[in-house]
């Protein structure tokens, strides 16, 4: 994602993202940096099942990333987020989209 620009350059390439919606979003560069550290100091078993992370592997992944825990937190919580607005949108429910328009069942790679 690093090398496609700035975050800011990617989301007015998103259909329906105008400039007004835009202009009220900043996106620090640096939290790119910070959450790919996070995940690095996952395991691969970590990675897959998220939800299943308790108190003292949270703590390993914040000591191992260098960010503090409640980093860990909050990027699991938006994982989680994001996770149930795909399935939303893979089931034709998206919000902001007229209805009757539905998108490809693996637009994004969701089976």
């Amino acid at each position: 994602l690093q090398k496609m620009g700035s975050m800011n350059q990617m989301m007015t390439m998103i259909p329906g993202m105008d400039r007004k919606i835009l202009k009220g979003m900043k996106f620090d560069e640096r939290q790119m940096k910070w959450m790919e550290a996070i995940v690095n100091s996952m395991t691969q078993w970590e990675r897959e099942h998220p939800q299943m992370l308790d108190g003292s592997r949270r703590k390993r992944i914040s000591a191992g990333s260098g960010r503090p825990v409640q980093e860990i937190n909050q990027l699991i919580n938006q994982f989680t987020a994001m996770q149930k607005m795909m399935k939303k949108i893979k089931k034709g429910k998206i919000p902001g989209l007229p209805p009757g328009i539905k998108l490809p069942g693996n637009f994004f790679g969701i089976n």
